[in-house]
């Protein structure tokens, strides 16, 4: 994995797709208003005036992702290979999202819809302008 606190990483994977990193997800999750690099549980983290949408999880081979429970159980039906949790999410807003299996152009309405989840009312009026 590159840098986490760098520009993204242009690796690709032995299919020849561009392999999504933390460093991707950084990226786009800057294009929201008001993202704000932090940590969570000893990783890089991303929050919105001090509320976690989004971390690296510790195993490093996925993302912690901000969800509404509803839309988590469907992203698992839907791919299973991409979308998880483990029990200690079960009873919480949360999913894990694979880096080897999340096509990069899914993360922008991903991050999005996390960011939604604890953006203030100020800056979801100033995104959706």
């Amino acid at each position: 994995m590159g840098s986490i606190t760098g520009k993204a990483t242009k690796r690709t994977s032995a299919s020849g797709r561009r392999t999504v990193t933390f460093d991707v997800v950084r990226e786009i999750a800057h294009t929201l208003p008001g993202v704000e690099d932090g940590t969570s549980y000893g990783t890089p983290a991303l929050k919105v005036r001090g509320k976690l949408f989004v971390r690296l999880h510790q195993n490093r081979d996925c993302f912690v992702l901000r969800t509404a429970i509803l839309d988590r159980h469907i992203l698992m039906q839907a791919q299973p290979e991409a979308f998880f949790i483990t029990d200690h999410y079960l009873n919480y807003p949360w999913i894990l999202v694979r880096f080897s299996a999340i096509p990069r152009s899914a993360l922008p309405e991903l991050l999005e819809l996390a960011w939604r989840l604890v953006a203030p009312k100020v800056l979801l009026a100033k995104h959706d302008r």
